[in-house]
């Protein structure tokens, strides 16, 4: 009797832990997601602020058409042990910024990337739209790199969401 007791408990408490973990997991991601459209908002609004300082001219929709060009910003999937997914652990997504090509790459001795370069690429980037770029367009460039960084939690939070409501389906099941 003592020992179905003891089990049952276990049980309960394994899925009492379980759902803390879906519903902390799905509170993070709502917040996530708040955050995101806090920061796009911001951005676009600083970008039509930019547009408006610097002109028309300076600013228009021949620059920002959707054609592909490189970026120094990756990101990478990573699976846990070499390639491989576990059941206990989902693959997380990990920005990399401003990081060299290739080409890049092999002119340079070292490929770290310091505050200064990434300045440096920062202006680069920028510089399409002149030798003197206003502030509110380096504002929104910084705003829209955080939207890109907040994407990327999203995609790892809403992946542990997964995997909490996995968990959580297969222990009531």
């Amino acid at each position: 009797m003592g020992e179905e007791n003891e089990a049952t408990n276990t049980q309960q408490s394994t899925t009492e832990s379980e759902a803390l973990n879906f519903l902390d997991s799905v509170d993070n991601y709502l917040i996530l997601i708040e955050s995101l459209t806090s920061t796009l908002g911001q951005g676009w609004l600083e970008l039509s602020s930019a547009r408006h300082s610097m002109g028309g001219s300076r600013l228009n929709n021949v620059l920002l058409t959707l054609k592909h060009h490189s970026a120094p910003t990756t990101v990478e999937l990573d699976y846990d042990n070499a390639g491989s997914m576990t059941k206990s652990k989902a693959p997380q997504l990990t920005l990399s910024k401003w990081k060299p090509s290739a080409t890049q790459e092999s002119n340079e001795s070292e490929a770290t990337t310091s505050p200064l370069k990434t300045e440096n690429h920062r202006g680069k980037v920028l510089s399409m739209f002149g030798g003197m770029v206003s502030p509110k367009l380096r504002a929104s460039q910084l705003s829209f790199e955080t939207a890109l960084e907040t994407l990327v939690e999203i995609a790892n939070v809403r992946s542990s969401v997964l995997e909490a409501h996995r968990a959580l389906k297969l222990h009531k099941g």
